[in-house]
């Protein structure tokens, strides 16, 4: 791999491009860094289809725990295209039937007008147990969830994220996870690593869910570090 790498970055569930703003900031100088929005496909593969078309011809494609799941159809889907692949606080599994159902109630008790973001309670469970108290940080990710509004929770929402592909990848891959995370456990990170062939797995400490909000500067680093081992 090059000392000089081209990144894609694909953000999580109701987040949007400035989840990674200072995660770019702890990037070397001379990488090109891409960020995607999720986009209103109706479908983890339509998601994955534009995001491609929005990128370089080659690139190390970096997604975030709902954005895992479209970088991997990414991967999967155009493997002469994905030079690498980072999993951050992702999953193999698709929502329970009691998540799918919680979403769903969540959406519908809303309405476009009366949307306002996601809810304090959701977002300090993503976080780690020294951050919930960081109101600065709560209301960042409220802010990025009411700019992406009530037609995007709808639709994200309603996505299937089974049938994901794992096996099928092969480029080098990086699962990363944080023993803290409350919503996608160390034992998924685990399951991932393992379906993915020759997948390598590393945790950041310090965090909940949110990885690259508490932990910016580790997660920089620790792909830096892969990135030099896969040359």
């Amino acid at each position: 791999m090059s000392t000089a790498a081209s990144i894609a970055l694909i953000p999580g569930f109701m987040l949007d491009e400035t989840l990674w703003d200072d995660f770019r900031d702890y990037l070397p100088r001379d990488w090109s860094v891409h960020t995607a929005s999720l986009g209103d496909g109706p479908t983890i593969r339509d998601m994955a289809t534009d995001i491609a078309d929005r990128l370089p011809q080659r690139f190390v494609l970096i997604g975030f725990s709902l954005g895992g799941y479209i970088a991997r159809q990414l991967a999967a889907d155009y493997p002469e295209r994905v030079e690498a692949l980072v999993l951050v606080a992702s999953s193999l599994r698709d929502d329970t039937t009691q998540q799918r159902k919680t979403k769903m109630q969540a959406v519908q008790a809303l309405t476009p007008e009366r949307f306002r973001g996601l809810s304090n309670s959701t977002i300090a469970h993503s976080l780690h147990p020294d951050n919930v108290a960081d109101k600065a940080l709560v209301a960042r990710i409220k802010e990025m969830s009411r700019r992406l509004g009530y037609r995007a929770l709808a639709t994200q929402s309603a996505l299937d994220r089974s049938q994901v592909p794992a096996p099928a990848i092969d480029c080098p891959t990086l699962v990363i996870a944080s023993a803290n995370d409350a919503l996608r456990s160390l034992e998924e990170a685990e399951e991932l690593a393992v379906a993915i062939p020759n997948a390598e797995l590393q945790l950041i400490e310090g965090c909940g869910h949110m990885i690259p909000l508490e932990q910016p500067q580790a997660l920089a680093e620790s792909i830096q570090r892969w990135f030099g081992q896969q040359r």
